[in-house]
C-alpha cells in the first residue's frame, strides 16, 4: 500500500480547500523523528494531546516490530503529497459479548490544523477501515473544549452521541470528553460498500489497530 487517496468523496467527505490532496500512507522510517517531536514537544502535541513525557523510542520500536501497523493499535501518515502533515490513529475496542469497533485520533502538525486536512484525514481512515475490516462502528472521543476537532468530526460525518462525564485525564484533572461515531450504514446506507462481504478483521496491509 503507497497511500490511500480520497477516491470519490460524499457530501460529509468533501475535500475542498485545504483538505484536497490528503492522503494516508503507511509510516516510513524517515518519519519516526516528526513523529517522535510531535507527540512528546508540548509545543507541537497542543494542549488537548499533551499527556507528558515519555519515551520517544516506544515509536521506533513499534515501527521495527509490526510498521505501526499492529492487530490492535495502529498508525498511518497524513500528507500531502511529499508533505508530512500528521499522523491518525486507531485501535480496536471490546463492546459487549463478540461485538467490538475502532477508535480513532488524529495529531496534525501546527501548521496543518484548521485547513480542513483534519476532517479529511479522519473521513479517509474511517473509509480505509470499513472496506478492510468488519468492523461496523468507528468512534472519536475529544474534549469538550476541543471545538475544532468536534467540527472536523461532524464535517467527517461522525455524530456526536453526547458527553462522557470525566472520561478522560489530563493536566492533573479529569475531563469530559464528547463521544463521536460513524456507522457502516451511515457511510453506505443502502448497504451499497463495494466489498464482498468477506472481512477478516485485519484492515489489509494496514492492520488493526489504534492510538499512538
Amino acid at each position: 500500500m503507497d497511500h490511500i487517496p480520497a477516491g470519490e468523496p460524499g457530501p460529509a467527505g468533501r475535500a475542498d480547500g485545504a483538505g484536497a490532496g490528503v492522503a494516508l500512507r503507511p509510516v516510513a522510517e524517515d518519519d519516526l523523528p516528526l513523529i517522535e517531536r510531535l507527540r512528546t514537544d508540548p509545543g507541537l502535541a497542543g494542549p488537548f494531546l499533551w499527556a507528558g513525557f515519555t519515551d520517544a523510542r516506544g515509536f521506533r520500536r513499534r515501527w521495527e516490530c509490526d510498521g505501526m501497523l499492529g492487530e490492535d493499535i495502529g498508525n498511518l501518515v497524513v500528507a500531502r503529497g511529499a508533505a508530512f502533515l500528521g499522523i491518525v490513529s486507531y485501535r480496536r475496542l471490546a463492546g459487549a459479548g463478540p461485538a467490538w469497533c475502532w477508535s480513532i485520533g488524529i495529531s496534525l502538525l501546527p501548521e496543518a490544523r484548521g485547513h480542513g486536512a483534519g476532517s479529511r484525514a479522519q473521513r479517509l481512515l474511517a473509509e480505509y477501515l470499513f472496506a478492510h475490516t468488519t468492523a461496523h462502528r468507528i468512534q472519536a472521543e475529544t474534549e469538550t473544549g476541543n471545538l475544532a476537532e468536534q467540527r472536523a468530526l461532524e464535517k467527517a460525518g461522525f455524530t456526536r452521541e453526547g458527553v462522557m462525564r470525566e472520561w478522560g485525564f489530563r493536566g492533573g484533572g479529569y475531563r469530559d470528553e464528547v463521544l463521536y461515531s460513524l456507522l457502516r450504514s451511515d457511510l453506505h446506507p443502502n448497504g451499497a460498500d463495494g466489498t464482498d462481504g468477506h472481512g477478516d478483521g485485519a484492515a489489509g496491509a494496514a492492520g488493526a489497530g489504534g492510538a499512538g
